[in-house]
């Protein structure tokens, strides 16, 4: 007879305290020679939301949360538009420049930028970040640290030599990425609290096509993305023979991920020994255990 997986949910412990890194990032993408792709795309991120777009079709930054619709008025929107759309000159001046420079002018191209932040809510520590990418692959990135730029090819020397040279705008950049930065994440947070520090608490099953087969712990149906799903035994952490799958997206904003655990050696007096457990995050921290028996 196949092996009956029999489930016992318990929520163990009080809720804790627990440490949640925030972030706020702009993706910025410039490129040639691509068919029904703009040419100019940004995208604004708080903790892997997305807050705001902009493309060269449209030609209008837009609100991508209720919340920040509310929150800021015409007149922000009108001008970050004007912003951008300075910026979208820039970027295609900026293609073209590398591209000569590289000796690329042929085929199609793709300039890229992300930067921002990550601001620890409990220690205050800041990590500040901005990286330019040509093509798919690193071109130059800002340390933080020395308040220089770094050319990870040849290539952007010339360009590393130039920016570096600008301390006026380097001062800026660095005041940006660990000052105005977090300011601005603190007040995304305020604004959009109900949407961005919401936690909800997954649907998790236990699934075995048959008595030899991995058992596979399934949790979906949680917010943020930030939990872990994870086996123990004899309540540590086990990690041998256990394959954990990646966190996906649910088409309603909530999440899923798994934890595959080999069970083919594993004897019967043991299997009450085995426990899969999902760990939320953000203010209330909680701990969801699948315990397993087989019956046959």
């Amino acid at each position: 007879m196949e092996a009956l997986i029999i489930l016992t949910l318990l929520v163990l412990g009080a809720p804790e305290a627990v440490t949640v890194t925030h972030s706020l990032k702009y993706l910025y993408t410039a490129s040639k020679g691509i068919p029904s792709f703009p040419e100019f795309v940004t995208v604004g991120l708080v903790n892997k939301q997305p807050i705001s777009y902009y493309d060269s079709i449209e030609r209008r930054e837009v609100p991508k949360q209720e919340w920040m619709r509310q929150k800021e008025g015409e007149d922000y929107w009108e001008k970050q538009t004007q912003i951008t759309r300075l910026t979208e000159i820039q970027f295609r001046q900026s293609i073209e420049t590398v591209s000569r420079r590289l000796n690329q002018t042929e085929g199609p191209h793709i300039v890229q930028n992300m930067y921002g932040c990550e601001w620890d809510d409990e220690t205050g520590n800041v990590n500040g970040f901005s990286q330019f990418g040509f093509d798919g692959e690193d071109f130059i990135v800002f340390n933080l640290e020395t308040e220089t730029w770094i050319a990870p090819r040849a290539e952007a020397m010339f360009t590393k030599m130039k920016w570096d040279r600008d301390e006026l705008k380097i001062q800026a950049d660095k005041k940006y990425l660990t000052q105005i930065c977090v300011e601005w994440i603190k007040k995304y947070l305020n604004d959009g609290k109900e949407q961005l520090l919401k936690t909800v608490l997954p649907s998790i099953s236990l699934l075995q096509k048959s008595s030899s087969s991995p058992v596979t712990c399934h949790a979906t149906g949680f917010f943020p993305d930030t939990a872990s799903l994870f086996w123990t035994k004899d309540g540590d952490i086990f990690y041998e023979g256990v394959d954990f799958g990646e966190t996906l997206p649910n088409n309603d904003e909530t999440f899923q991920t798994s934890a595959e655990l080999d069970v083919s050696s594993v004897p019967s007096e043991d299997w009450g020994r085995y426990n899969c457990v999902f760990r939320g995050s953000l203010d209330t921290k909680k701990r969801s255990s699948h315990h397993w028996t087989k019956d046959t």
